[in-house]
């Protein structure tokens, strides 16, 4: 047997993810930039040759269905590359955080088993290989395998080779906090694959949210860079809430915030208003992410609590990548 241990983040996208040029290697339309988080990891172990078959525990429990097709898809390139086909591989993987409730849990999960992966197999992959392999099994994934500020390259190619995550700046660049307010943590009914399926296939919306995601990429990437948290703030909540509505305009639509996540949206809009540098930010689910400068934490979260919708909040801070760890 051989066998290896990796922890990654999760990252939450500044501006999203929410279009595919190509839904099998998991392509995006456009770019996306996001931050990785301390607070939030996935650790995961991979053995080669401990089972008879190819097995996927995710918080204790036996995956089936997509969620092993998903992680196979990175494994399996694993295996042809290292001449290990045909050798069954056992995957267990735990989060921290509530799992498939909009909080990127995929994305960390995925990076850790690419990461994981490679190490049982003994391979020696960059972290551009190990982006390009974590894109697989989750788009997002690509970005976690790199630490503090990230930016997702769309490329251009049809084999997704020039389609991977790259940082931008690390961590230490800008100490944003994060204040996660958990309004719900069972799973969400739709996953973002079949709702970003979903979306694109009745969504008159979305190729209009497509089209916006370049110049809202340049201005947030500027932001970042000048550490200027209003103009950040202007372009990360209007990206989410384009997402959103491109999502609410679906047939069937996909309604991924619930009124509680409205009322935590609410409460960051008023606290800018009254000068607390503080902003927010959604993916697909009802969880909301309240990005503030260190010195509004305590009345950031503070508020939160007080709104009394949600079930708790979790702190978070931008984090490492994802690398190889001791069982």
């Amino acid at each position: 047997m051989s066998s290896a241990t990796a922890r990654a983040h999760a990252n939450i996208a500044l501006v999203k993810y929410w279009a595919k040029r190509d839904a099998e290697l998991n392509l995006p339309a456009a770019g996306s930039l996001s931050v990785t988080l301390s607070g939030l990891s996935s650790v995961t172990n991979v053995t080669f040759g401990a089972s008879d078959k190819d097995q996927l525990w995710v918080d204790g429990r036996a995956a089936t269905g997509r969620a092993i097709e998903r992680a196979l898809a990175i494994v399996d390139r694993i295996r042809d590359r290292a001449g290990l086909v045909g050798e069954p591989v056992r995957i267990e993987s735990r989060n921290d955080f509530p799992t498939s409730a909009g909080l990127a849990s995929s994305a960390s999960g995925m990076a850790a088993l690419a990461v994981a992966a490679a190490g049982a197999a003994e391979l020696q992959l960059s972290p551009t290989e190990l982006s390009n392999l974590a894109r697989l099994g989750s788009g997002s994934a690509c970005r976690s395998i790199f630490g503090g500020y990230v930016e997702w390259q769309p490329g251009t190619r049809p084999d997704g080779s020039d389609s991977h995550a790259h940082q931008l700046h690390p961590s230490e660049h800008w100490d944003l906090r994060v204040v996660v307010a958990v309004v719900q943590d069972r799973p969400k009914a739709v996953d973002s694959s079949a709702g970003m399926a979903h979306t694109a296939e009745t969504s008159p919306y979305l190729p209009t949210y497509v089209e916006l995601v370049p110049p809202d990429l340049s201005e947030a990437k500027q932001a970042v860079q000048n550490r200027d948290l209003e103009r950040l703030a202007r372009v990360a909540e209007r990206s989410s809430l384009r997402m959103h509505a491109a999502t609410i305009a679906a047939d069937p639509p996909l309604l991924y915030l619930t009124a509680e996540s409205w009322q935590v949206i609410d409460a960051a809009r008023q606290m800018r208003r009254r000068g607390v540098p503080v902003f927010f930010t959604a993916d697909a689910g009802p969880n909301v992410k309240l990005f503030c400068e260190p010195e509004a934490l305590g009345q950031v979260q503070g508020t939160v609590e007080a709104l009394g919708c949600a079930k708790r909040t979790i702190l978070a801070r931008p984090g490492p990548g994802a690398e190889l760890i001791d069982a």
